[in-house]
């Protein structure tokens, strides 16, 4: 038994593990897959033991999109793991607070996220939101994130109960099948009413290892359709239908024309940022509003929407009524 960071005893597994993967567990990722079963081990290690061949299914090296079937064997090496001698009080205390649900049935739930959340834990945070929803329904067999959204990012997040519905939403979503649009504030007057971005971005990491993304030749194929909702002297909300799901693609996409997002602490205008969190935006101005999507199990098709929390609605209402005072009404 070792101490590891923060105090916390950590330890080694004593030996190679082999699990034969069962019918619950077919058609996951191995990259998931392996997250819930080594718990407390940063999602960093568990890429870094996938890319060296040390994981095997069924004896041979495989990538990190693997999709698992019945039967097979996967081989988990010895892995440093936490091992938390206390209860997790923040997440205890956390579980006390219901999350909103939007939408709900046999097959997936739709939560309106908070800003503020982690989707999961990992990356010095001791759990996020898929971690607290099994929190509260500890009978859940199967609870699984079928996207993400970023920590500041508030709105419609799915999460599936069956793996087979899980399975058709994130297929959807390859094909295009799932719609997704964003309302975000942007610094500037956006002048068209539609605009399509077709950029393509790229990924990298900067010298203190964290991940970022810029528009680049070599990049991803990656398309944004922006329309224009309302315009003020200085800045301007903005709605944004995501054809690709790459990494940031909204907060760089509209950087990359000269419109960084409100708030954004990687790509925005941070001296902006600081007059703003004074003014009272103390968050990114990014908000998932509406997803459509054709029900997994139904065939029905599903819309649903979320308005913008109280944080965002009221700073469009100070810029509103500032406009008013100073300019008259915002321009469409």
């Amino acid at each position: 038994m070792t101490l590891g960071k923060d105090g916390q005893n950590a330890s080694v597994s004593a030996s190679v593990r082999r699990v034969c993967v069962a019918e619950e567990d077919a058609g996951q990722r191995i990259d998931n897959y392996l997250l819930r079963e080594c718990k407390g081990v940063p999602r960093s290690h568990i890429y870094r033991v996938l890319r060296s061949g040390e994981v095997r299914v069924n004896g041979g090296r495989i990538s990190q999109t693997y999709r698992l079937a019945v039967g097979d064997e996967v081989r988990i090496p010895p892995i440093r793991v936490a091992e938390r001698a206390v209860v997790d009080v923040p997440l205890v205390a956390a579980a006390r607070h219901d999350l909103p649900i939007v939408f709900e049935d046999d097959a997936l739930l739709v939560i309106d996220k908070p800003a503020g959340l982690a989707v999961h834990g990992g990356s010095g945070l001791s759990f996020g939101l898929i971690e607290l929803l099994r929190q509260q329904r500890p009978q859940a067999k199967f609870l699984e994130l079928a996207h993400r959204l970023d920590r500041e990012t508030s709105g419609l997040l799915i999460v599936g109960k069956k793996r087979a519905a899980l399975n058709a939403i994130q297929d959807g979503m390859r094909q295009g099948g799932l719609e997704k649009r964003y309302l975000t504030m942007v610094a500037g007057a956006w002048r068209n009413p539609l605009q399509h971005i077709r950029a393509p971005l790229y990924k990298y990491l900067t010298p203190e290892g964290e991940r970022r993304v810029m528009v680049r030749e070599d990049g991803k194929p990656s398309h944004s359709i922006v329309r224009l909702v309302a315009r003020w002297e200085r800045f301007s909300l903005v709605e944004v239908e995501l054809k690709t799901g790459r990494t940031h693609q909204i907060r760089v996409h509209l950087a990359s024309q000269g419109f960084p997002l409100l708030g954004d602490d990687k790509y925005g205008d941070f001296p902006l940022n600081k007059v703003l969190a004074r003014e009272g935006l103390a968050r990114m101005f990014l908000h998932a509003a509406q997803l459509a999507f054709t029900h997994p199990v139904s065939g029905e098709r599903i819309r649903l929407e979320a308005p913008l929390p109280p944080e965002l609605a009221a700073f469009v209402r100070q810029v509103d009524q500032r406009q008013e005072r100073e300019h008259g009404s915002p321009q469409l």
